[in-house]
């Protein structure tokens, strides 16, 4: 059972974004500036309140929603963070917790879908916009492979390895076995830096040249490696370094 929710009435820092988060407001009221206002004239924690209408068939969601977004930063980072960091929020439940990780799953679908089955060098924009959506808030790196047919369409998108803050180990030989399995004649390179700056460190660029090497021995094309930093990214290609 979640631990019954008490608003932190202690904490009156104005630096955070809600410095009050005492309970106010209807579900009533927010259903119809939702169907009638349309979703953009909710403001970030009413749309998180709405959301954890869902799990929590009765009481005023407001004061936990503002709580969240003053204790991870954002609504975004609410829903992009770990399980076990929501887990420790008084208030917050499996239901809770299951109704964020729905909304984040899917719209990460949504994003996936943009570019799946199309030529990804033609939708580069598209392309960054998921990567990032995917792998700009991980707190640990990952290392992922589009795995691309001969017009350069998605096949596959995969994470071949998690690491620590700072290192993810990754095998040229797996990397190409699994292009094999799936037919793929093209390969982007994808890893994060948690750090939130993508400059390559010189591992990154001695990992790139093997995968290269490996692949170009059975005939497939590494197109680039990108890196993806807080609100920015880095393509090894473009830094000429591939």
């Amino acid at each position: 059972m979640p631990r019954r929710y008490t608003p932190p009435a202690e904490r009156r820092d104005e630096g955070l974004p809600f410095p009050s988060t005492g309970p106010h407001g209807h579900r009533s009221r927010m259903r119809d500036k939702l169907l009638t206002r349309g979703p953009e004239a909710l403001a970030d924690y009413e749309l998180l309140e709405m959301l954890l209408f869902l799990a929590m068939p009765r009481g005023d969601t407001k004061p936990l929603a503002k709580d969240l977004i003053n204790r991870f930063g954002s609504f975004a980072n609410v829903l992009a963070a770990p399980q076990a960091a929501l887990f420790d929020v008084p208030g917050i439940g499996e239901h809770s917790v299951s109704a964020m990780t729905l909304v984040r799953a899917s719209a990460l679908r949504m994003a996936r879908a943009e570019v799946m089955d199309r030529p990804v060098l033609n939708n580069w924009d598209t392309l960054i916009s998921y990567l990032t959506a995917v792998l700009a808030r991980e707190k640990v790196e990952q290392f992922r492979v589009l795995f691309l047919d001969t017009r350069n369409r998605l096949l596959a998108d995969e994470a071949q390895a998690r690491g620590t803050v700072n290192h993810t180990p990754v095998y040229p030989r797996e990397v190409v076995k699994r292009a094999l399995e799936l037919q793929a004649t093209a390969l982007i390179l994808v890893h994060n830096h948690p750090s939130g700056d993508p400059t390559p460190s010189e591992a990154d660029v001695e990992m790139t040249e093997d995968v290269k090497s490996a692949a170009e021995t059975l005939g497939i094309k590494l197109h680039d490696h990108l890196i993806i930093g807080n609100g920015r990214h880095l393509s090894l290609r473009r830094e000429g370094l591939i």
